[in-house]
């Protein structure tokens, strides 16, 4: 492998990158079903409808989150997502991008999910994942409960440069040569800022980037 004087740290878009499917809606149906998602729309219409005519899909989303999730048990929810994350995992993961990212862990890169996935299940993913930490859309909680929209909003544009930034500040690898993948316009800012940036579409990626070693 090449020798590099600076660690590397590898960066992974979770839905269409990692993934073969947006797992955003799938989940939020498991959770509340078409009738909580109707709902968390249609109870605030003229919200709803103001975010859609302006196309902030932050703000849609929020409100989407916030409207299936509010009031509901955190530790319920959580239990739905150890479930889905391992429906993800065992159905859902596409083959040629985990290769990429094991080539990464062997190689002793540090590496970080960067996602607007949610929280809930992320996490869990990430663990069977084995990466070493989940920068995501956090929903909103107050103690063992849910409330409306998103931590720190939602996790996808200029807002995952900056979590991924203040990430690696706090471990000292804010000098580190960093890899990105991603496959959608809200992956644009974190690959421009990368070293070594992918824009994954559905041609098969290998499993060793050209001119590294196994």
């Amino acid at each position: 492998m090449k020798q590099s004087s600076t660690p590397d740290v590898a960066a992974f878009d979770v839905d269409g990158t990692l993934t073969v499917r947006d797992c955003v809606r799938p989940f939020l149906l498991r959770v509340g079903g078409w009738t909580g998602v109707s709902s968390a729309v249609l109870g605030r219409p003229l919200v709803s409808l103001a975010a859609a005519a302006r196309r902030d899909r932050d703000r849609l989303k929020e409100l989407i989150v916030g409207g299936v999730l509010r009031g509901r048990n955190v530790e319920q929810v959580e239990a739905l997502g150890e479930v889905f994350a391992q429906q993800v995992h065992d159905g859902w993961l596409r083959s040629d991008m985990v290769a990429r990212l094991r080539w990464h862990q062997r190689a002793g890169h540090p590496t970080v999910l960067v996602s607007a996935s949610l929280g809930p299940y992320l996490r869990p993913l990430g663990r069977r994942l084995g990466v070493d930490d989940v920068l995501c859309a956090e929903p909103q909680r107050q103690g063992d409960r849910f409330t409306d929209g998103l931590a720190g909003g939602n996790c996808r544009a200029a807002e995952k440069v900056r979590r991924l930034d203040a990430w690696l500040l706090a471990r000292s690898l804010d000098r580190a040569t960093v890899w990105a993948y991603g496959d959608s316009a809200g992956d644009r800012e974190l690959l421009a800022r990368a070293d070594h940036s992918m824009l994954v579409t559905r041609t098969a990626v290998s499993a060793v980037p050209a001119g590294y070693d196994s």
